[in-house]
């Protein structure tokens, strides 16, 4: 081979590794980023498709109450205050203000339900009990731990007991079945209390699961009936 084109060879082979040093990796990013916003909005259809927003814009709108975690203070929940269209049907009602609650806040971080989670159901039994069917992530996805998932419990019923007076008590299903527990430490097989004149409603936890560290004087019992 001439001298000369060996020396162009060299050089083209070069440049080509030196354009693929620089461009591979931007390209490899922009694939990722293209993967993350299609499943972004398969979930978001996903979303919508378990549970729409019912939203008429007939309804009035009215100042709404949500509670997510605390900017300010670890472990706490603040209340976000909202104008929304809501129905004066209770169960209308509490669907709306908990798929606004699932929704999230603005501040990702300060989420208490896990993002791929959904409503798949409310109802509202003739003692004041609201029964919230949630998808499978509300148990799977969630953050095993004492105090992530009696804030979520807590954000839940704190969200009714703002918005919906009806709702005296609160039970969690998970995908239409009963769980003995949230995520390993709430325990689910009681009800809890939605107390309409402020007070907090607390999770539970099971006894058998708390941990050393744990204050079982701060975690009430749910109501269980005989």
């Amino acid at each position: 081979m001439n001298p000369r084109w060996r020396q162009w060879l060299f050089i083209g082979l070069a440049a080509a590794v030196l354009v693929a040093a620089v461009f591979l990796p931007l390209l490899r990013r922009s694939v990722k980023r293209s993967a993350r916003l299609q499943v972004q909005s398969e979930e978001q259809a996903r979303r919508e498709l378990l549970h729409p927003t019912i939203v008429n814009s007939s309804e009035p709108r009215v100042k709404t109450s949500l509670f997510w975690a605390s900017p300010e203070q670890d472990g706490a929940l603040a209340a976000v205050s909202v104008q929304m269209p809501l129905s004066n049907d209770p169960v209308l009602r509490a669907k709306q203000v908990l798929d606004t609650l699932l929704a999230g806040p603005v501040d990702a971080d300060l989420r208490t339900l896990p993002p791929d989670a959904a409503l798949l159901e409310f109802y509202l039994l003739p003692d004041g009990t609201g029964v919230a069917d949630f998808s499978d992530p509300m148990a799977t996805s969630l953050p095993s731990g004492i105090e992530s998932e009696q804030m979520a419990v807590d954000s839940i019923a704190r969200t009714l007991e703002a918005n919906v007076p009806q709702v005296q008590r609160l039970k969690i299903l998970i995908h239409g079945q009963e769980a003995e527990t949230l995520a390993g430490h709430v325990d689910l097989t009681g009800t809890f209390v939605v107390n309409t004149k402020g007070a907090v409603a607390s999770a539970a936890v099971a006894p058998e699961m708390l941990t050393p560290t744990s204050a079982p004087g701060k975690l009430s019992q749910p109501e269980r009936k005989p």
